[in-house]
């Protein structure tokens, strides 16, 4: 695991309490998200643990140098926010981000974060991303981005809309008389033909395709 946190007495904090826990260990600290990059490239972390605000590159841009890059596709990028629902983490999820934690989560939800990430799943619940979603959508209406949904079947555009609408793989399969297995077969299709890295991106991927917009009331 790699940390990049600016603040040298939390990088260090972090650095025991993740090196004395069994199975996992710190590659590397880094101070800037210049050496975050780095540092990643260089050593090709399961999970990176990435601090938004820092000095020479900000953790946006980090991740998306990290997850963008030809050797980066193992390597899961999680947020650290202080925030919930701080503009930052759309923007860091847009670039490859698996997810984000609160500054203020206890060791063990740290911990079992950084579990559930290395794992290659989306630390955020569905409905919380949405959430999140929705909120930044109010305030900064970001232009969106034309998807190409081109080879995507229908059922598979059903399933996506419904993953951005919140739904989780249960609903999904009660509202289109699905089987749960079924839905993660198209959930895992979708991954690999839009390109996703987890649900966390389909939600943003339904919103930017326009398959799943704002209510006029939340406007």
């Amino acid at each position: 695991m790699l940390i990049a946190e600016d603040q040298a007495l939390v990088r260090e904090s972090l650095k025991v309490l993740i090196d004395t826990t069994p199975g996992m260990a710190t590659v590397g600290e880094a101070g800037t998200g210049a050496e975050a990059v780095l540092l990643a490239r260089r050593h090709r972390p399961d999970v990176v643990l990435m601090d938004v605000r820092m000095p020479d590159m900000d953790g946006i841009e980090a991740t998306r140098r990290i997850c963008g890059a030809p050797d980066g596709a193992g390597v899961r990028v999680l947020i650290l926010t202080t925030f919930d629902l701080d503009e930052y983490v759309y923007a860091s999820l847009r670039a490859g981000a698996s997810g984000f934690l609160l500054k203020s989560s206890s060791a063990a939800e740290l911990l079992a974060a950084v579990q559930i990430v290395a794992a290659g799943q989306s630390l955020l619940a569905p409905t919380v991303t949405r959430r999140l979603i929705t909120r930044f959508l109010q305030e900064a209406q970001p232009a969106p981005i034309v998807r190409d949904l081109n080879g995507i079947t229908l059922r598979e555009r059903e399933v996506l809309t419904l993953v951005g609408e919140g739904m989780s793989n249960a609903e999904i399969a009660g509202h289109l008389h699905l089987t749960v297995g079924t839905v993660k077969t198209h959930i895992g299709r979708l991954l690999a033909k839009l390109p996703a890295r987890d649900r966390a991106q389909l939600v943003i991927a339904a919103y930017e395709a326009g398959l799943v917009t704002v209510p006029d009331d939340h406007r």
